[in-house]
């Protein structure tokens, strides 16, 4: 699994980087075949926001969040991203 973190008005840090690999990695818990993972993450005034595109086998999710702290904003997004590949492999294990 390949993650690459991109920061728009913002340094990323190395601090910030250990936070998204760590989440990133418990997309690995549900779904074996992650492939690729680009998380934006982004400074607006007092909103910051975290977005993310992963890319499975079959499928190309997408999630982002916006809250006032960059760590909630990234876990809440790792939360969706979760939601999603679950509801994924349920439907292709559904369909075999």
């Amino acid at each position: 699994m390949q993650v690459s973190i991109t920061g728009h008005h913002i340094e990323v840090t190395d601090s910030l980087r250990a936070h998204v690999d760590e989440k990133i990695g418990k997309l690995k818990r549900h779904f074996d075949n992650v492939t690729d993972v680009h998380v934006i993450l982004t400074v607006e005034k007092l909103e910051q926001k975290a977005e993310a595109t992963v890319q499975i086998s079959g499928a190309k999710l997408f999630a982002e969040d916006t809250k006032e702290d960059m760590y909630k904003a990234i876990d809440n997004m790792v939360d969706k991203l979760d939601r999603q590949i679950i509801k994924h492999k349920e439907k292709t294990g559904n369909h075999r």
